[in-house]
């Protein structure tokens, strides 16, 4: 076989073959187990990624670069330009506002241990031997899921609700405050060719 530019293509496809329907079965389970395997190096790679591109926190909190703009016109610039550049502290801020709010919020703390005291015994139970309801064997998920709707109401009388709009509103006036007051490089350039000018 030969492509449109004249080279020689060749080569072998092994296609798998399922024997039986067990088979089958098997390797769509093993299958699965390697999507989930590849989203959890997936999820490391982002982490690892994240933590990379952590600016030093003290360029992140140095008050000598703050500087009221003065004009309403370079804030929109300002923002993006710091919104990429500190991207990964931004998110470690996010991040200990939500621990922040937990930690003070003993209620929201206590339904969180509950949740996750139920999830942990789940999977010690099915450890041992498949749980059944009814004559039904429920899987991992479904069991996960019967929780998690067990904890709304547990979750609503902690105030979750108002926690995480709380973390959400929080998180974007620090975001938006650091990246509207915080100048860029260009900036800086900019100030220290008017200083020397003058």
């Amino acid at each position: 076989m030969t492509d449109t530019f004249g080279s020689k293509l060749e080569g072998n496809i092994d296609i798998p073959q399922a024997e039986n329907f067990k088979g089958s079965v098997l390797s769509s389970a093993l299958q699965s187990r390697m999507s989930i395997s590849l989203s959890n190096v997936n999820a490391r790679e982002w982490f690892s990624k994240t933590r990379e591109g952590v600016k030093p926190w003290a360029e992140f909190f140095n008050f000598g670069k703050f500087k009221v703009p003065k004009s309403v016109a370079p804030v929109p610039k300002r923002v993006v330009r710091n919104i990429e550049q500190f991207q990964s502290n931004y998110l470690f801020v996010f991040g200990g506002l939500i621990v922040f709010c937990i930690l003070t919020s003993p209620l929201l703390l206590v339904a969180i241990a509950a949740c996750l005291g139920a999830c942990y015994i789940i999977s010690l139970k099915n450890q041992e031997r498949k749980v059944r309801i009814l004559g039904r064997e429920l899987s991992l998920a479904q069991q996960y899921a019967a929780v998690g709707l067990c904890s709304f109401p547990l979750f609503s009388l902690a105030g979750a609700g108002s926690a995480v709009f709380w973390v959400i509103g929080a998180s974007f006036f620090v975001i938006m405050l650091h990246a509207s007051m915080y100048i860029t490089a260009e900036e800086a350039e900019m100030i220290e060719l008017e200083m020397e000018e003058v």
